[in-house]
């Protein structure tokens, strides 16, 4: 869909993409527009590859949101809605780390790195918040069909 390779999909690239898909006979002039405002979610005028991946991702079950939510509890000892490294600090033990043991990393450094991975967009601020934390776990979610397996995967990662 992305003709022009520029990481965002214009307004002409994702009507031509569902055009190419086979979706002409079946849409209207409108709903080609219902369809972009819905994926375009930040109103820019395009469709950013996360925007595009989230419209299309299934919601997760309500028991696998009730795990996020439980692990997100877990971690966000201070309750204030986000995980930061002071949160992080008494829940994940980096000390067993290769890094944190060779003296490459510090603790610190690591469990910066470890909430870099659910920060959204790029931006690694150090604070991750529920939205950050539930929209990975979307993402793990959509990638694992069982229930069972999704849960066994939260509890024994996060020890619930």
């Amino acid at each position: 869909m992305d003709d022009n390779a520029s990481g965002d999909l214009s307004r002409e690239e994702f009507i031509k993409g569902l055009d190419d898909s086979g979706m002409a006979p079946f849409l209207e002039a409108e709903d080609y527009e219902k369809l972009f405002e819905q994926f375009d979610a930040d109103n820019s005028g395009t469709i950013k590859f996360d925007e595009f991946i989230r419209t299309i991702r299934p919601r997760m079950s309500p028991s696998r949101e009730a795990l996020v939510a439980k692990a997100f509890q877990k971690l966000d000892r201070s309750g204030d809605g986000q995980v930061t490294y002071e949160d992080m600090k008494g829940v994940y033990n980096v000390r067993n780390h290769p890094e944190y043991l060779n003296g490459q990393k510090t603790e610190r450094e690591l469990l910066n790195k470890f909430l870099a991975t659910f920060e959204e967009g790029g931006i690694v601020d150090g604070v991750v918040t529920k939205e950050e934390f539930f929209d990975y776990y979307s993402g793990v979610s959509a990638s694992i069909d069982e229930d069972a397996y999704f849960d066994l995967m939260m509890r024994t990662c996060w020890k619930l």
